[in-house]
């Protein structure tokens, strides 16, 4: 989706009350696993949404998170709902693959994460080749999404996940590559 058109449609749907899929006790334990303790590090949540996991890495993994999303209505919902305003995540509308990166406030990330986003994304290697640029050596690039046919037949939401080769485009040229399944949904952590 290029930017307009991204924001064309999430906003809308953000603006009127469309909720995602809530972090679950499981998916916070393998975070803090993969990622570590902040330390005041960077980290970019990329398509933050609501701000649920942008404000965990701030606040429960202590990193100095910035989070983006495509739609102004989402970044509003997530900014009213940061309860520590001075000690918050920053928040940005921004699209990560066509915006500047100059307008985000650190130039390199340790931690970048990507949850429910990946599988919208229309130009993956692009997007892919932008996450590269903004990780540390060293750091890792946590990516949440579905993976194909895990859904019964009848679900509506059958067609969400990422395809064999969708999932083998993400994980190629990474040094070190792990992952673990959470029902419908695979986690990825990924390190250059």
């Amino acid at each position: 989706m290029i930017a307009s058109t991204a924001r064309n449609y999430w906003d809308p749907l953000w603006a009127n009350g469309r909720r995602y899929r809530q972090l679950a006790p499981t998916e916070t334990t393998l975070l803090a696993e993969h990622l570590g303790p902040g330390d005041g590090r960077p980290a970019l949540d990329i398509g933050s949404g609501d701000g649920a996991l942008a404000r965990h890495l701030q606040h429960q993994l202590g990193y100095r998170t910035t989070g983006i999303d495509c739609a102004p209505s989402a970044v509003a919902l997530a900014a009213a709902q940061d309860t520590d305003t001075s000690n918050g995540p920053t928040w940005r509308c921004a699209d990560i693959t066509t915006d500047g990166l100059d307008v985000l406030p650190d130039t390199a990330y340790a931690a970048i994460t990507c949850r429910l986003v990946y599988r919208w994304m229309d130009d993956k290697h692009l997007f892919l080749n932008r996450v590269r640029q903004l990780l540390t050596p060293g750091g890792c690039f946590w990516v949440v999404t579905e993976i194909e046919g895990r859904r019964e037949a009848t679900d509506s939401l059958k067609g969400l996940g990422i395809t064999d080769a969708e999932a083998e485009t993400l994980t190629a040229g990474w040094s070190i590559v792990r992952t673990a399944d959470l029902d419908v949904l695979r986690c990825y952590a990924l390190r250059p």
